[in-house]
């Protein structure tokens, strides 16, 4: 569990903090192996056990102050006994003592949970509900990526097969040849079928082994073929007049699909994972959407500068339902057509899944998103909280949760992978501050959640199937952490953390943008300006007040090195799409998949996709430097290659004076070729290369990362070119409203 803190050292008063304009909060990475030092928890087995406040509710950790009968609870101060059991266990004896006694980030097994673990499916199930409103290019890509998933899926795993279009096609793949069953849609179904599909196909007959059944997986894959014309006349031959080509009843068949998986029918999985392909809109029966040139072009009444809305309620209650049914919803949306994606993430988002958006099948690295996917480590069922000491509170949360309907900042994550970050914003309580006297401010997150576990090979074991060579584990994740406070502004500065900063600014700007593009500009323009008047005021650069001394003012946090990465964020988030107001040519699905994708990124990783990174190289096998500017005085550089990484886009550039010499594109078996390989491997969506050589390619796709020299779409900085023009426009401003 990785906790990253914008302010590594707390403010001792809301003044102090105000005064310093910079947010405070943390990152948590909950499921990540280790601390952000790269440290393991403590584990053990007794993690029922473990002693709760009788106050908060929190938990027992090494910071608290412990007697022979009684303990201290480190998050609200009260005083809890301790019985005598806790007591002898508690006695400390050095090497016999608990995790909990040794470490303040501990990883303990919830023995006394394994009923309710055993009352679930000891299996994961996985399902794939297939767009057949698409065409062949899409078809073979899904089949792709679904040979891909067979094989990244755990021994003893249940899979199912789903089409819809007009229609929903269940597929039976345990009987020697496939079978298809399908029932139709009712053109004004509000999300109910005339019959349940636990009547067209038990669940048992639906849901098939992996082991015993990839073959015939496969094979009813083939046999999947897009509703084509020849398909449409021969449903209208028969009477099905209501089916149109190009149909995507898609909000009944999830529905539907959600409920078959649910309780309703007596069964309860730990873990279902729903892998939905759309290829375009969905347009038919309960959750159609309205995809018109009028909501294509982004606008709400007059207002270019307003983001779509949710068309409907539908799949917002509909992720609810998939919640309280432990389902999991990623959506691969591989089309160009403008899909309102914007309607359809809640699906993700609240079930703790992922949205992809591939706009083309020939660039699409969908295979390997969804091999990476299920291969790397995740938890589910899971459930986080976090709780601080009584002088502060959480003003805000941001990440892919269902909040606890019931308890505040309780949230619920379907699916949480190693890299999933989930960040809050921290304020003080009314007439409240850290003093001397008073005790330092402690976090302490609580993350409960499952795992399957190998259990190693028992095939020779009497009665074991392949399923038995895996295990649920129900565990419990606790870290408590203690943070020094400071009166001095300095101390502030001196131990931001400017990715976390970044990190919650970015869901700040998300969210604020919803209700309107261009007042999110100005609210983060404004905050900027008050940083650089709050940090210059600090270090006495200028006067207080009137426009003298413009070009004293340091807009490049000279004094303090953690500040200066901000300007270039700042300006970057402000060219991003997230921001872009009235742009022809970023589509709103786009904008829609970045919102998806900047909220669950780590810090680091956000950095990187809102700055990319710049390397020069000698040659293929030589690095010269990083670059920390994105502008095109890199090309005075004596070096000839460089490599940008924005997170999901990997260019390649060759100067267009390149010696001859210097092979293009860069061989298999040099230094540049195993960086972007191993790039590739750590993230989780897999970066797309385009390798460019300025001698003889069009530059203008590596060129538009060179943000240093655009121009921003804004307001009051419309008359600005490039970064250093938008410095001296903020420079101008702070001097003209003065400090």
């Amino acid at each position: 569990m990785a906790v990253r803190a914008s302010l590594g050292c707390f403010p001792s008063d809301p003044a102090l903090h105000a005064s310093c304009a910079i947010p405070w909060g943390v990152a948590v990475t909950p499921f990540s192996a280790a601390d952000e030092r790269g440290s393991p928890p403590a584990t053990g087995d007794e993690g029922h056990l473990l002693p709760r406040c009788q106050s908060c509710f929190a938990y027992f950790s090494l910071l608290c102050p412990l007697d022979r009968w009684s303990w201290t609870c480190t998050v609200c101060g009260g005083e809890n006994d301790m019985p005598a059991d806790a007591a002898a266990r508690y006695a400390r004896d050095g090497a016999h003592d608990p995790p909990e006694m040794r470490s303040a980030f501990v990883d303990l097994l919830l023995q006394g949970e394994e009923g309710e673990a055993a009352v679930a499916a000891p299996t994961p199930v996985y399902v794939a509900a297939i767009d057949l409103s698409s065409s062949e290019e899409f078809l073979e890509l899904v089949k792709s990526a679904l040979q891909a998933a067979l094989e990244a899926l755990s021994p003893g795993s249940l899979f199912g097969l789903l089409t819809f279009s007009s229609k929903i096609g269940l597929y039976d793949v345990q009987g020697p040849i496939p079978i298809v069953k399908n029932v139709f849609i009712p053109p004004d179904s509000d999300g109910a079928l005339p019959i349940d599909l636990e009547d067209v196909m038990p669940l048992c007959s639906f849901l098939a082994p992996i082991d015993s059944c990839k073959d015939r997986i496969t094979e009813a894959l083939e046999t999947i073929k897009p509703m084509s014309s020849w398909d449409v006349a021969a449903n209208i031959a028969e009477g099905q007049d209501h089916v149109l080509h190009h149909t995507r009843g898609f909000g009944v068949a999830l529905d539907v699909l959600v409920n078959y998986l649910g309780s309703e029918y007596g069964n309860s999985f730990e873990l279902a994972r729903i892998f939905v392909f759309l290829s375009g809109p969905p347009n038919y029966g309960a959750g159609q959407l309205d995809t018109s040139e009028e909501q294509n072009a982004g606008k709400a009444g007059d207002a270019d500068h307003i983001l779509l809305q949710e068309q409907t309620s539908f799949y917002k209650n509909l992720a609810t339902s998939a919640v309280q049914a432990g389902v999991c919803v990623d959506l691969f949306a591989i089309t160009n057509e403008y899909t309102d994606l914007t309607s359809l993430k809640v699906l993700s988002v609240e079930s703790g899944g992922s949205l992809f958006l591939y706009s083309s099948t020939d660039e699409s690295t969908l295979p390997q998103d969804i091999y990476k996917m299920l291969s790397n480590p995740y938890a589910f069922g899971c459930v986080m909280r976090l709780r601080t000491s009584s002088q502060f509170k959480i003003a805000d949360s941001y990440g892919h949760f269902f909040p606890d309907p019931q308890y505040m900042h309780v949230q619920h994550i379907n699916c949480c992978d190693a890299s999933a970050t989930y960040s809050y914003d921290f304020e003080f309580e009314k007439d409240s501050q850290f003093s001397r006297k008073s005790s330092p401010p402690i976090i302490q997150i609580a993350f409960k959640y499952t795992v399957l576990v190998h259990n190693g090979d028992t095939s020779d074991a009497p009665n074991s199937g392949s399923r038995s060579k895996y295990s649920l584990e129900r565990r419990l994740r606790v870290r408590t952490i203690q943070y020094n406070t400071t009166a001095n502004i300095w101390d502030l500065y001196d131990f931001v953390d400017p990715d976390v900063v970044l990190t919650i600014l970015v869901h700040q700007v998300i969210l604020s943008s919803l209700s309107d593009v261009l007042e999110t500009r100005l609210w983060l323009q404004d905050w900027f300006l008050a940083v650089i008047a709050q940090y210059n005021k600090a270090y006495k650069n200028v006067t207080s007040g009137g426009g003298t001394g413009m070009y004293d003012i340091d807009v490049n946090f000279s004094h303090c090195s953690q500040l200066q990465p901000l300007s270039r964020f700042v300006f970057a988030v402000l060219l991003s799409p997230l921001l872009q107001v009235n742009s022809e040519l970023i589509h709103p699905d786009y904008v829609t998949f970045l919102q998806c994708l900047f909220s669950a990124l780590e810090p680091a990783s956000l950095r990187q996709a809102i700055w990319p990174s710049l390397i020069s190289y000698f040659s293929p096998d030589v690095e010269a430097e990083v670059h920390q500017s994105l502008s095109r005085t890199v090309f005075t550089s004596e070096s000839p290659i460089f490599l940008l990484d924005a997170y999901k886009d990997l260019l390649v550039y060759y100067s267009p004076t390149a010696s001859s010499e210097i092979p293009f594109p860069p061989p298999r078996d040099c230094l540049l070729r195993s960086t972007i390989d191993r790039l590739k491997q750590e993230r989780n969506i897999t970066p797309r290369l385009v390798l460019i050589h300025g001698a003889r390619d069009d530059t203008t796709e590596f060129e538009k990362y060179l943000v240093e020299d655009q121009s921003l779409d804004g307001s009051w900085l419309s008359s600005s070119t490039g970064f250093s023009s938008f410095l001296d426009e903020v420079r101008s401003k702070v001097a003209e409203h003065g400090i």
